[in-house]
């Protein structure tokens, strides 16, 4: 009998340069999904990335600490235990300006993916 479930033990460490932890449980680098990716992020203090305006939803938990997100040129902070949705096509930075780590779940509809996103220059 097939199993109507899967849990996923290893996820995809998202290799980066800027000391984000970035672990996809589910996507396009996991299991291939294109229709949702589920990822679990720590961003340290100081940490930003640039400007993007990607062409997927997000959602986003924060379980520690706290993110700053620019949307449309608004500065938006949600704290641990707070959630957000962004639209697609919606000018985004994500930061974390603050003394301490940030750790929070993102989830993208469709799934993230780097042809997508549209990072802007560093």
């Amino acid at each position: 009998m097939d199993k109507k479930y899967k849990v996923q033990t290893k996820p995809f460490i998202v290799p980066t340069n800027d000391g984000k932890l970035i672990e996809e449980y589910y996507g396009r680098a996991t299991d291939g999904n294109s229709k949702i990716s589920i990822a679990h992020m720590i961003a340290p203090p100081g940490w930003s990335e640039p400007f993007q305006t990607p062409e997927f939803e997000e959602y986003t938990y924060v379980i520690k600490g706290k993110k700053e997100i620019t949307i449309d040129g608004e500065k938006v902070i949600i704290s641990a235990g707070q959630s957000i949705k962004i639209e697609k096509n919606a000018r985004i930075q994500y930061a974390n300006p603050f003394d301490e780590e940030c750790e929070y779940l993102a989830i993208c509809l469709p799934a993230f993916s780097i042809e997508t996103v549209h990072r802007e220059d560093e």
